[in-house]
């Protein structure tokens, strides 16, 4: 019995064991906790697999954000290249209106200058513009001759003349680029023609004195005994008489008789005058009223002598100066036996042809643009050309 006491626990014992193993815990051995389904590495897979997920979701809202905010950015800059493309669009064409009205206002000033210069170039209006206009011519034999150009502004009480002395160089119809002193040689019609062409003011009167009357002028800057020494004239009576009348009552005070500005230039043992435009241009708009370098609308003319007939060209390029056109030279063709003129247009309308052709009452007209910046019209004359009889001339003592 004692042995089974020994070996088994009584029922006390038993019960105080268990009361004690509540009262008091037993001391906890260390265990592992227990592993998710799947192990270790399954479950550091399943952590990295979160993260790249996680991953993936925020560079995925990342690339959302970027597109929207690349969307709004480009909504907001078409935005802006509408409403530039509209302010550009309303730029260029104010731009294009600007440049069409531009367009319009200089092709019209070009043709209101056009019908001006027409206007002013018709045989009427030149006869009404030389009516104030006199050439003193001052002869010493037939040694050249000296000139002054006068304007007598009976209205303003004025006189006004310019002197050319003979040396002067400048185009001569019918003799080229000469001494305008020669050109008294061929008469005095060559002489008003050539001063007019190189003043481009016309002169269609003249009177004729000898030297020394011409340099008492100059001297005592009056006109007042002119009239009494005129040796020749193309003056009517009527004419003769009021121009003297006006030059006796107009005091020195009220004319103003200017050499014409040039540069001596000596030749050997001869002396020549090269005018110079400039201050000649100066002289011309203050009492001319001509503005010298507007002359896009004078009509250039180089006139050659295809008929042979001497002094033929000379004589065409005075009508057309007396018509208003401008002569910049005039020479011999390169033959002879042209039996019908020609009016070769190199720049400019075919109605200045016609025009030419007017004046000189024959001719072809040829269109035959050119680069060249001489001449607007080549004239060339032909034997069927026959020139208009020069203004009578009349003789006073």
């Amino acid at each position: 019995m004692s042995s089974r006491r020994h070996d088994r626990k009584t029922d006390a014992e038993v019960n105080q064991t268990a009361a004690g193993e509540a009262d008091y815990p037993r001391r906890r051995t260390h265990t592992e906790s227990a592993a998710p389904t799947g192990g270790y590495r399954s479950s550091k897979r399943s952590s990295r697999s979160g993260k790249k997920a996680r991953r993936a979701v925020r560079t995925e809202q990342r690339r959302s954000d970027v597109k929207e905010k690349a969307s709004r950015t480009g909504q907001s800059l078409a935005a802006i290249a509408r409403r530039a493309g509209t302010v550009m669009a309303s730029v260029v064409a104010v731009l294009l209106v600007l440049v069409l009205l531009a367009t319009g206002i200089n092709a019209l000033a070009r043709y209101l200058a056009k019908q001006q210069s027409v206007a002013e170039t018709s045989p009427e209006a030149l006869r009404e513009k030389a009516k104030e206009n006199v050439l003193i011519i001052g002869v010493n034999g037939k040694q050249g001759a000296d000139f002054l150009a006068v304007r007598l502004d009976e209205k303003g009480g004025q006189i006004f003349g310019i002197a050319v002395p003979d040396g002067a160089f400048m185009e001569v119809p019918g003799q080229g680029f000469e001494r305008i002193g020669d050109s008294y040689g061929a008469g005095p019609e060559v002489s008003l023609a050539a001063i007019s062409n190189y003043l481009s003011v016309p002169f269609d009167k003249y009177v004729v004195v000898d030297k020394d009357t011409y340099q008492e002028a100059l001297t005592s800057q009056s006109l007042a005994r002119v009239m009494e020494r005129v040796v020749a004239t193309n003056l009517a009576d009527a004419d003769r008489e009021r121009m003297a009348s006006f030059m006796g009552t107009t005091s020195s005070d009220n004319v103003a008789l200017v050499p014409l500005p040039v540069k001596p230039i000596s030749l050997g043992d001869q002396t020549f005058f090269e005018p110079q435009r400039q201050e000649v241009a100066e002289l011309l708009l203050s009492w001319w009223g001509v503005k010298v370098g507007a002359e896009d609308n004078i009509i250039r003319v180089i006139v050659y002598n295809g008929a042979g007939v001497p002094g033929i060209a000379g004589e065409a390029a005075q009508e057309l100066i007396r018509n208003g056109m401008r002569v910049v030279d005039t020479k011999n063709a390169d033959r002879f036996d042209y039996n019908e003129s020609l009016i070769v247009v190199q720049d400019g309308e075919l109605a200045n042809g016609q025009r030419v052709k007017d004046i000189l009452r024959v001719g072809t007209i040829v269109d035959q643009p050119s680069e060249q910046d001489v001449a607007d019209i080549i004239v060339i004359i032909g034997s069927d050309y026959v020139p208009a009889g020069p203004a009578d001339a009349s003789t006073g003592g």
